[in-house]
């Protein structure tokens, strides 16, 4: 197949790419626009093959799509490209609004287009598969488990922009018959994660002797899912799922931040006993902050339909995933402070108040 890939250079769609390049004999087409959480380092390994193609364009620009998909004629989109970051969206909205929803309406609308103009044949093979998050359902509660069939009730600008993107996936399968499939994801974690994320900042905070932030009493539940089990899944998807369908995609990882956290803490002071100037002990660096404004307590994913149906299932537990993931951070600190390259300093985002003026 040849695949277009929006986002291809962020954190999950890196992922993705480099499964498919080194798994496969597909094709990439890499388009993204390049903001500040996409890192074309994150594709090193798999950047001079003969299969991949990189393309940096906004998906709002709705000419240079359509030449894309003329020019390149993809069998299938995975949609990515998203502004993904809850701090973020309480800080800014309108980008988020701009990139996620009028970004996806623009690429399934240049979608569609390329579709109809397809052969017969082409387009029963043809899939826009748009990835999402599990935000969209909201605040879980104590106990239960989200299922594809649980009522949107997103909390934040960005879990209301992704929850609208979807809606808009499914309106363009029912009204015009695009052949749609769509993903909700728990938590992502793993390599080439921007460090803004709870994982890889406690880890690049800790070994620089910084304060550990934890929102609240760190008492928030989610659900942990490596990135390249995710990766596995998303292709699954593409390939095998059904149209129409949506699958939820979880790592049966239940953790509250704080025990993340501890683990962190412990799996540090095993790997890099030296510690910064100061610093007796990693767990000693952690520090309560204000919550995030209107944080949701527990997302929790039942991810048997994509099991049962596809045959997916995680590699990785938490415990080999977490120690994985902060080894690698451990040994590419040249890729963290090419990333850090002044746009993002692990400072405080999203802490917008009522009681502000």
């Amino acid at each position: 197949m040849k695949i277009l890939i929006t986002g291809g250079a962020g954190f999950i769609g890196s992922a993705v790419i480099r499964h498919i390049i080194n798994n496969t004999q597909d094709e990439i087409i890499n388009l993204d626009k390049l903001t500040y959480a996409g890192n074309l380092d994150s594709l090193a390994e798999v950047e001079n093959s003969s299969r991949y193609t990189f393309i940096q364009e906004d998906i709002c620009n709705r000419e240079a799509i359509e030449d894309i998909l003329n020019q390149h004629q993809p069998d299938c989109i995975m949609h990515l490209a998203a502004e993904s970051h809850v701090d973020r969206s309480i800080d800014g909205p309108a980008v988020f609004i701009q990139s996620n929803i009028v970004g996806t309406y623009t690429l399934l609308d240049a979608c569609l287009a390329y579709w109809q103009g397809l052969s017969e044949e082409n387009q029963s093979n043809f899939r826009f598969h748009h990835i999402s998050t599990d935000e969209v359902y909201g605040d879980l509660g104590e106990t239960g488990l989200f299922t594809e069939e649980t009522p949107y009730a997103p909390s934040s600008p960005y879990s209301a922009s992704k929850a609208s993107s979807d809606h808009l996936v499914r309106a363009w399968q029912r009204t015009y018959g695009l052949p749609t499939l769509i993903t909700n994801c728990s938590n992502n974690y793993g390599p080439n994660q921007f460090p803004e994320k709870l994982i890889p900042l406690i880890i690049q905070n800790a070994i620089s002797g910084k304060h550990l932030p934890i929102y609240g009493q760190g008492t928030q539940v989610r659900d942990w899912l490596h990135v390249e089990d995710h990766a596995r899944a998303l292709y699954c998807v593409v390939t095998t799922g059904k149209i129409g369908e949506t699958y939820n995609i979880g790592g049966h990882n239940e953790k509250q931040n704080i025990e993340v956290v501890h683990t962190i803490c412990g799996i540090l002071e095993e790997l890099v006993p030296t510690k910064p100037e100061g610093v007796e002990h990693y767990i000693d660096l952690i520090q309560y902050v204000t919550d995030r404004p209107g944080h949701d307590v527990r997302y929790a994913i039942d991810a048997s339909k994509i099991e049962k149906e596809l045959g997916w299932t995680p590699d990785e537990t938490f415990t080999s995933g977490i120690r994985k993931t902060v080894q690698w951070y451990l040994d590419n600190q040249r890729w963290c402070e090419r990333v850090l390259d002044g746009s993002y300093q692990g400072e405080r985002l999203g802490t917008f108040s009522t009681t502000e003026s």
